[in-house]
């Protein structure tokens, strides 16, 4: 079993550090990735701290992953030595209930397994991209399109998918009013996304400190939610928002934006319950639901997407050994927009 260099979490409190962790042996529908960038999400954080349950320790963490193919099983025809890759927030599922049969994997009955902390097929925890070297079912590896520059792609596996896959499902396109709630990682490339679709976006944002941005990347209006009229000038006016805040909010205030038959879909992921009441959804027949990630034909259909219209997430390249400051910086809302980490420097 290979070993390899990685940077893990030893616990919820330590600062990650440089390690050792072993990779299976490549098996025949298995593709050997040499990672080469990886992507920070707050996902990340709150797994290593425990926000979202226990942990078994040492954890490295990472979904948003690119890399070249170095080496591939006897049994795969998809890919060949020296292909850009990547790998996003699964690398297995059951393939045999109703959702995966349906092309749905991210959605599979039994559970997905996840790229970090889940357990994998051989009894393993899965360990994720804040490493040297993965190696991945042949069947959750994607194509990186030549027209996305390799340092920033990484970020569109978790945060592009994330927001593709909604705005896709919503059928979202010319006519389409979306707002957007919250200008980070998530919310920079949905504005992105949504504009390339032809939708006329709004950023909602606690201030005005990122309006300059969110017009660049092609909102037509950008609100403070901070000021309390914000929710009376815009009340009855969105087909969709997506909310891509992993903190609690008014879901009141924000479910009023719909218009006739309009929903509000949770992107963003806070540990605590988010409480609203059954009434504000009655008026206009509102809808609040919820989306996770996307199935790998989706992903992929967003990669492509995202080369066609020159989508390319804001980011910002660090040493491995700045991970920790990244993740200080993250939870201060310290960066425009996204912490990629260039693996080169794991491998110092």
């Amino acid at each position: 079993m290979p070993t390899v260099a990685a940077f893990a979490a030893p616990s919820s409190s330590d600062p990650l550090l440089r390690t050792t962790i072993e990779r299976r042996e490549t098996g025949p529908h298995d593709v050997l990735i040499a990672i080469r960038y990886a992507g920070i999400c707050h996902s990340d954080i709150h797994l290593v701290r425990g926000d979202w349950g226990p942990v078994t320790y040492p954890q490295v963490v990472g979904h948003e992953i690119a890399g070249e193919v170095v080496e591939v099983g006897s049994e795969v025809t998809d890919f060949a030595v020296g292909d850009r890759v990547g790998v996003g927030c699964m690398v297995n599922s059951c393939r045999e209930c109703e959702n995966c049969l349906a092309g749905m994997e991210n959605y599979c009955l039994k559970g997905n397994t996840q790229t970090y902390g889940s357990i994998d097929r051989d009894g393993t925890v899965t360990q994720g991209g804040y490493s040297t070297h993965v190696v991945v079912d042949k069947d959750f590896v994607l194509r990186i399109p030549e027209g996305i520059p390799y340092e920033s792609v990484a970020p569109l596996l978790c945060a592009g998918i994330t927001t593709y896959s909604p705005l896709a499902h919503w059928k979202v396109g010319p006519g389409s009013k979306v707002a957007v709630v919250g200008m980070g990682g998530l919310g920079h490339l949905a504005v992105k996304i949504a504009a390339a679709m032809g939708a006329e976006v709004t950023v909602l944002s606690q201030s005005l400190s990122k309006q300059e941005d969110g017009k660049r990347f092609g909102a037509t209006h950008y609100f403070a939610t901070s000021d309390e009229s914000t929710f009376d000038t815009l009340a009855n006016t969105f087909d969709l928002i997506v909310n891509t805040v992993s903190a609690p909010l008014k879901l009141d205030s924000y479910l009023r934006l719909l218009r006739l038959d309009g929903t509000m879909v949770n992107v963003g992921a806070p540990p605590e319950p988010l409480p609203l009441r059954v009434f504000t959804l009655f008026g206009n027949r509102r809808s609040f639901a919820g989306s996770s990630i996307g199935s790998i034909a989706e992903t992929q259909e967003m990669l492509d997407f995202c080369a066609e219209h020159g989508i390319v997430p804001e980011t910002e390249l660090i040493g491995v050994d700045e991970v920790n400051d990244a993740y200080e910086r993250v939870l201060r809302s310290d960066v425009r927009y996204r912490f990629v980490i260039d693996i080169e420097t794991l491998r110092d």
